[in-house]
Parts: C-alpha cells; sequence; structure tokens
C-alpha cells in the first residue's frame, strides 16, 4: 500500500458518483450509467479516485473498467455486509476489475472482513462504521440500547477492523481524531481516513441528508488529520464539475503544505 502521508493532492479527493433516478427518466438503469461514464470523463486524467455504489449494483462491474479507462482510480463503495464465505466470492469477482478501494461494514465481524482482504490484497479494503448520516439517538435502533455515546461505538468498531487486517476507516471528520488514536494502538500507522459528508464554503445541497455536526470543509477536514475526503453533490450537480474538482484539490494542497509546515 503507498504511505497515506504521500498521497498526491488529486489522490486525497474522492469524487462521488451518486445519482439518483427519478421518474422523469423511467428509473432507467442506463441513465445512471451514462451519468457516471459523463463524470469520469469531465474528470478525465486529473487522478482523482470516482466513488461508485448503486451504480455498480444497477450496471455492473465493467463499469469500474471505464472509468480506469478514464485516468482515475475507483473507490468501490459496496458496503459489503455478509457471511465470510459470501465476502470470499465478493472479493473472487473484485479482484478481476482492480478497484483501488472497497468498503465493509464492520458490523459483518472479523472473520467476514478477514476472508474478503484475504482475496483483495493489493485493495485498500476501509471499514464503515457509524454513518454520517446518523445521530446518537439512532443508537438504540441499531442495537446499542444502553449506549448514548457515539465515540464508544466507532472505537469498537475501528478496534475490530484493524484487527481483522483492514487498511483504514471511513468516518466523520468529527471522528477522525478519536479513529486515529485507534489506529495507533493497533499499531496501524499506514492507515487511512477516509471522510465523506464534505461541503464546501460556497456549496448549497438541497435536501442535504447529511447530519449537520458531523460535517466539515475540505480545508478542515484535511487539517484534523483526514488523509482523503469525499465530495459528492457540490460537485456533480455544479455547472462545471472539472472546475470545482480542481479548486478542491488546490485546497487540499494547501492544507497540506500547512501540515507538513507543522510536521504533520
Amino acid at each position: 500500500m503507498k504511505d497515506r502521508k504521500t498521497l498526491k493532492p488529486a489522490e486525497r479527493l474522492i469524487v462521488a458518483a451518486d445519482f439518483k433516478p427519478s421518474a422523469e427518466f423511467g428509473y432507467d438503469r442506463q441513465w445512471i450509467e451514462d451519468k457516471v461514464k459523463g463524470l469520469a470523463i469531465a474528470l478525465q486524467d486529473t487522478g482523482v479516485y470516482l466513488k461508485v455504489n448503486s451504480a455498480l449494483r444497477a450496471t455492473s462491474y465493467e463499469l469500474i473498467d471505464f472509468i480506469h479507462a478514464n485516468g482515475l482510480k475507483v473507490f468501490a463503495d459496496l458496503k459489503l455486509f455478509d457471511i465470510p464465505e459470501t465476502l470470499a466470492i465478493d472479493g473472487m469477482f473484485l479482484r478481476q476489475v482492480h478497484p483501488e478501494m472497497l468498503t465493509v461494514v464492520c458490523h459483518a465481524g472479523m472473520p467476514s472482513m478477514k476472508a474478503l482482504k484475504l482475496e483483495l490484497p493489493e485493495t485498500e479494503i476501509v471499514g464503515v462504521t457509524m454513518l454520517t448520516s446518523l445521530r446518537m439517538e439512532d443508537l438504540p435502533t441499531l442495537g446499542y440500547f444502553n449506549q448514548t455515546n457515539l465515540d464508544v461505538v466507532v472505537r469498537a468498531l475501528t478496534q475490530t477492523g484493524m484487527k481483522a487486517g483492514l487498511d483504514g476507516n471511513v468516518c466523520s471528520g468529527a471522528e477522525a481524531a478519536l479513529v486515529r488514536r485507534v489506529m495507533v494502538e493497533q499499531g496501524k500507522l499506514n492507515a487511512t481516513i477516509n471522510t465523506p459528508g464534505i461541503r464546501t464554503l460556497d456549496s448549497v445541497v438541497k435536501g442535504d441528508d447529511q447530519n449537520p455536526e458531523r460535517i466539515m470543509t475540505p480545508t478542515k477536514a484535511i487539517m484534523s488529520g483526514v488523509d482523503r475526503i469525499v465530495v459528492g453533490r457540490p460537485i456533480v450537480r455544479a455547472e462545471k464539475p472539472y472546475d470545482v474538482t480542481m479548486r478542491i484539490i488546490e485546497e487540499i494542497a494547501k492544507a497540506r503544505t500547512v501540515m507538513e509546515s507543522q510536521g504533520s
């Protein structure tokens, strides 16, 4: 795996290709595929990651080949969750298309995560602990009836992922410091923190479903120790996605310069 500290600014940006079908387009899978391919072409050779999830389920893994052909890296955000045998099979299929990154839900348990990693030694597999849309009041609905501290849950799930051999974590910027401490405790100094729910200062996302207490700007996220940021709607809904992408890469570069001057 590449040293997380040597990632280029473009490699620290994950663009979420999250396109929602509608009745206007007949909930058409081809429409979704075309939108993702169009975004890949628009961001051609920028070197960023393109995050795909629902589009992969709706179309096929051949979409990964198309994204790669346009000079982009692929973050297969499938949030895999199943028994060890099934995750091993998932890994076998995914190994044929070589996604650079892949998500697995830490609640799947250590045996399942180990089975997946065994099949994908070259893919950076990152664990999902708590979704950025969740709040503390959601904990009882997830089975944490006597737990009122979200950090305790994130800590436990991060530990499980690191012990299973995962390469990183997906978490909100608000939990980055906690997650990094757990990674260091587990001796995973090169494990990455990848943060969704990033909003630029000038972005206005209609119907935003992210918990406002768990979102950050690109600069604040990078300065908090995050290795990569995930930006979706502020880019994909922009009139000129390429221009917004390049501005965010520049913002990341400036934040990293400050971090490096501080020895971080």
